[in-house]
């Protein structure tokens, strides 16, 4: 008896340290949650990001909360250089937009070469448009073309490397005009170009809602028109090969636990299906949905291709 009492002491022993590490184990999430959003508050993806934030904070019962990192004239790109020094734990979450993927790894920033991040999924499709002034003597791209061959047209854009600023440039070159000069802003609105600093903007749809009726809308960027914005053609309409959606999308590290990216995932999507953020759709122009990880993937691939003909032609 006593030979079986030492036998089954010993195994307990053995068997000891290796449970010791499962019992450390927190479960997720324990601590705070950051949702790092690499613009400044006020547009789409901040707004929603936001309400996934509170939605996890509900969820979960510890602190979530968005933390805005712009770039300046670096774009988003220095905001999310932050997420990839963070720890692959989930407890630093990216809100990317499509050049994070898609034009991040190009730049020569270490950080991003190799792409560190993996989708959790996309949840947003900008209402992203070409904007000119009232006072502008052009009503559509067509004439801005034509008023651009003779005179000197500024374009404001959110950062040299961006798609929508790609795409921008290359419209332009498809309609047979180049802009004279360009610059970054943090933030494209209403007094931007009520300030005279620029001649022509892409932006978000959001961001000069408050001044629609007093603003000209030459183009939106996507492959559907805006229901804002009905009779504004397109730019994959005017130029079927520069057909690229801005999508925006959830990223963790690679490497981050499955547990935290369910968890993650789980309240995101139900979220932005739920019926506050389909009436921001609705009042803004966007499309809101969740779109799964693997979708994402594809749809990265397929954005890659279709930006390396765009850089291909703005070099010719």
């Amino acid at each position: 008896m006593k030979q079986l009492l030492s036998s089954a002491a010993a195994l307990m022993a053995l068997a000891l340290p290796l449970a010791a590490p499962t019992l450390a184990l927190a479960e997720y999430p324990e601590k705070p949650v950051e949702f790092v959003v690499p613009w400044p508050p006020g547009d789409l993806e901040d707004v929603l990001t936001r309400m996934i934030a509170e939605d996890f904070q509900n969820a979960y019962g510890v602190p979530a909360a968005v933390v805005n990192r712009p770039g300046g004239g670096g774009g988003p790109f220095p905001g999310a250089v932050s997420v990839a020094n963070a720890p692959a734990d989930g407890y630093t979450v990216g809100s990317f937009l499509i050049a994070i993927p898609t034009v991040g790894p190009q730049l020569g920033i270490p950080e991003l070469d190799p792409d560190p991040f993996e989708p959790l999924g996309n949840f947003l499709t900008y209402p992203f448009v070409i904007a000119t002034g009232a006072d502008a003597p052009y009503d559509d791209m067509a004439g801005l073309a034509a008023h651009a061959r003779d005179n000197d047209v500024v374009l404001g854009h959110f950062g040299a490397p961006l798609v929508p600023t790609q795409v921008t440039k290359a419209l332009a070159k498809e309609m047979g005009f180049a802009y004279a000069s360009d610059a970054a802003f943090d933030a494209l609105d209403c007094n931007t170009l009520a300030s005279g600093d620029v001649d022509v903007i892409n932006t978000t749809l959001q961001l000069i809602l408050p001044c629609l009726d007093t603003v000209k809308v030459l183009a939106s960027i996507g492959g559907a028109r805006i229901p804002l914005t009905p009779d504004t053609p397109t730019v994959a309409e005017l130029a079927p090969d520069l057909d690229v959606s801005l999508w925006n999308g959830l990223f963790v590290r690679k490497d981050t636990p499955q547990e935290a990216r369910d968890k993650i995932i789980a309240v995101a999507r139900e979220t932005v299906m739920s019926e506050r953020a389909q009436n921001l759709a609705a009042e803004t122009g966007a499309l809101v949905y969740w779109q799964d990880a693997e979708a994402v993937k594809a749809q990265i691939a397929k954005d890659i291709e279709t930006l390396g003909k765009i850089e291909t032609m703005l070099s010719q």
